[in-house]
């Protein structure tokens, strides 16, 4: 008599949990925010070359701003809350120096940030996953600072600029081919408004 309450038991437990997994929980809403721009694509060449010129995110900016300007500033309180980012510059292996295409990217952020100095900027410098975490921290800290020594000199006051190193920490493409680590060895911009 014992094995067959206990073997009821069982059973009623096993029929509990079936209805609850079987009727799940509540599903969870989830709402994403609207980014005022995606990240660049990634270069399409092995060494790791960005065109030159502002991606479509630079573009996007360019043209809340305007919007912004005609509307009278009313679009201006929509982004505040908002972070965007504009073009990824790239570098080659081991290196900091900036390429030919990555000033004209940086001249276009230049020129961005001299029409919209209610904004500042974010340089966040990335390294593939070859190397230790120290070196590549060190090495992401460069890159950061170059991209900002070119901004400076292209006339972007440094007070509204910071520079931030990931190293190899927070890679675009998880890969482990030339093609990821080439995505991977990247400046990222992101601009907020300034408080």
């Amino acid at each position: 008599m014992k094995k067959r309450l206990v073997l009821v038991g069982i059973i009623g437990l096993m029929v509990c949990f079936m209805f609850i997994f079987t009727t799940g929980c509540a599903k969870k809403t989830v709402v994403k925010e609207e980014a005022v721009a995606t990240k660049e694509q990634a270069p399409a060449s092995k060494t790791g070359e960005a065109a030159a010129g502002v991606s479509d995110k630079g573009k996007s900016l360019t043209d809340m701003a305007s919007k912004e300007q005609a509307a009278g500033g009313a679009a201006a309180e929509g982004m505040a809350t908002e972070k965007a980012a504009l073009a990824d510059i790239y570098f080659d292996f081991d290196k900091y120096n900036l390429k030919p295409e990555s000033r004209e990217i940086l001249k276009n952020h230049a020129a961005w940030l001299a029409k919209n100095k209610n904004y500042k900027l974010v340089i966040e410098g990335h390294c593939d996953e070859r190397g230790t975490t120290e070196y590549n921290l060190a090495l992401g800290e460069r890159r950061a600072a170059e991209a900002m020594k070119y901004l400076v000199d292209l006339g972007v006051v440094a007070k509204r600029m910071k520079t931030m190193s990931y190293g190899k920490e927070m890679p675009l493409d998880p890969g482990h081919n030339e093609d990821a680590w080439a995505k991977n060895r990247r400046d990222h911009f992101v601009v907020t408004p300034q408080k």
